[in-house]
């Protein structure tokens, strides 16, 4: 074979990075060895894979072509390596998680998989949804646990299990009394909220499509954990998933309000890529999961029990 898998590997870097120094940087590789394996892959062969515009390499045809077969084949090496070194064909498994998902449930699901499979390594990567998506699509991530829709063109799509949102406030606001509200009432107040592009937020969204016009916004946070602090102060009304409110709700830091008119359920999903080799961690992860959750109707239901 003309081409080499270390050639292959600063390929990949290079496409997902789309900079030759970033790539060798992720690599452990001077610039010039990871300038030099591209060229010398891309005249072997007399093509070019990239455009260059300036220190920007974007893919072209022929290298978006190549690139879900090169990423194929350097999981099915690193398979081959990890069974040549005695070890089982797990490796390295790379998921990424929404924030929901990886604060309250990924650390919990992970915990249990690799006491079950102690040679198995897993990096974590909790971020928003559309981060999550744009990095499995590049073949940065292995799988991806998301919430809210997904209409990406190179994803596989699983649904998993099904969430829902609530609305709540502090312990002293007055909608905590009655611990419900109309959708005129809800219109009257202030919101703390997830940013655009979460999952959380275009369930938000989506069930108030009609009323933006009217909501106040007063404050956008990246992370639940902040939200339902500035909820817990008095700053508005918060809307996050049961799964991350219902420990502060059971020791009365926190008051769910029901919402009859809005629909706030939305589906935890699992992505890969459609091209992408499935690696043996990342069958056994799906599977794990699966299994785990089972039972449950909905995500606060989940029970994840001790492994010793």
């Amino acid at each position: 074979m003309k081409h080499t898998l270390r050639q292959l590997e600063v390929f990949v870097a290079i496409a997902r990075l789309e900079n030759v120094s970033r790539a060798a940087e992720a690599l452990s590789l001077s610039q010039s060895a990871a300038s030099t394996a591209l060229a010398e892959l891309e005249r072997q062969f007399d093509c070019k894979l990239f455009d260059r515009m300036g220190k920007v390499l974007k893919l072209n045809e022929l290298g978006r072509s190549l690139l879900p077969m090169a990423a194929a084949l350097l999981d099915r090496a690193a398979e081959i390596e990890s069974i040549l070194q005695g070890k089982a064909a797990f490796g390295l498994l790379k998921v990424g998680a929404t924030l929901t998902i990886g604060n309250y449930l990924a650390t919990l699901l992970i915990g249990s998989f690799m006491k079950q499979h102690i040679e198995c390594q897993v990096q974590l990567y909790v971020q928003n949804t559309n981060s999550v998506m744009n990095q499995v699509a590049m073949y940065d991530l292995d799988l991806g646990l998301i919430e809210g829709d997904c209409h990406h063109p190179d994803l596989e799509v699983e649904p998993w299990i099904e969430d829902e949102l609530t609305v709540f406030c502090s312990p002293q606001h007055p909608l905590a009394l009655h611990k419900q509200a109309s959708l005129d009432e809800l219109l009257q107040e202030s919101w703390v909220l997830r940013e655009r592009g979460s999952g959380t937020r275009e369930t938000f969204d989506h069930a108030l499509r009609h009323y933006h016009t009217r909501l106040n916004v007063k404050l956008v946070l990246e992370h639940t954990e902040a939200i339902k602090r500035a909820v817990e102060s008095g700053l508005g009304l918060g809307c996050v998933s049961h799964l991350a409110l219902k420990d502060d709700i059971a020791r009365g830091n926190l008051v769910a309000i029901q919402t009859p008119e809005l629909d706030l359920r939305r589906q935890f999903m699992f992505v890969w890529h459609k091209k992408k080799y499935q690696t043996t961690a990342v069958r056994e992860f799906l599977n794990h999961c699966r299994l785990l959750t089972r039972d449950a109707r909905r995500s606060d239901e989940i029970n994840i029990p001790y492994i010793p």
